[in-house]
């Protein structure tokens, strides 16, 4: 089994070095990731500048790009044949609910999913992220898994891991997506130059977390699985817009 691990944080954190570790019991795995944090950076596309690549002495591969480009260049230009599976991780903190839109961890599985690859996605959550083993334990649970029960061709997996010990671990559970309350902070300075700046606050709270969210499992010490659809088809909506867009033809 050949397996594509990227990643958010950066080429250097701690997250992606565990599940590296982990995952080499299994299989053959690349590395490639961003040369820097890019969290929060989604699903964008370095179009404007070139990429680079570079292999450190660990043998990654670093990336001065976004998750999405890493997953990008790796697949069409830096490895010599297509892996079997897009994994990104172990990203340091949550991708629970509405964090999944601007996550880079998700975007970087999502781009491998578009790359025709089933992918996974995996998040500790927790402030100061210690038990990266655990997160690591779950996923390669997980991936054996897959090996007889793939995918459907328009999903993904978003995992996240309490922050505890594996044997605290209470199991897993399969989960929706909860919501958040909108984030309406934002911290004003100034830098030494006098010069007003922006930094975005803290996360909404949560608003839907209840029976069978992802929210609610992890507060509860489970693992969270929650299958993605990258089709964002609101397939409910077609026949209503379907329905009063004939009648806006009809009035002209």
């Amino acid at each position: 089994m050949k397996i594509l691990l990227s990643n958010d944080d950066g080429v250097h954190a701690k997250g992606i070095a565990t599940l590296h570790q982990a995952l080499k019991e299994i299989a053959d795995v690349d590395v490639v990731a961003p040369d820097r944090n890019c969290s929060g950076a989604s699903n964008s596309l370095t179009l404007m500048n070139p990429l680079r690549a570079q292999k450190l002495e660990n043998g990654f591969i670093s990336v001065n790009g976004t998750p999405t480009d890493c997953v990008h260049v790796a697949l069409n230009a830096l490895l010599p044949e297509p892996p079997d599976l897009v994994v990104a991780g172990i990203n340091h903190g949550a991708n629970l609910g509405d964090d999944t839109l601007y996550s880079g961890t998700v975007a970087a599985a999502t781009e491998g999913r578009h790359m025709g690859l089933p992918a996974i996605a995996v998040s500790l959550v927790g402030h100061d992220c210690i038990h990266f083993e655990t997160a690591a334990k779950v996923t390669v649970d997980i991936i054996n898994k897959l090996r007889s029960h793939p995918l459907p061709n328009d999903q993904i997996i978003n995992i996240n891991v309490p922050d505890v010990p594996y044997s605290e671990l209470k199991g897993v559970k399969v989960t929706r997506l909860g919501a958040r309350h909108k984030a309406e902070t934002m911290t004003v300075q100034r830098d030494p130059w006098g010069r007003v700046v922006y930094w975005y606050g803290s996360l909404g709270p949560e608003l839907d977390a209840g029976e069978g969210t992802d929210f609610e499992a992890v507060r509860q010490g489970y693992a969270s699985v929650t299958p993605l659809s990258v089709d964002m088809t609101a397939k409910e909506s077609i026949a209503p817009l379907q329905h009063w867009l004939a009648e806006l033809e009809n009035d002209h």
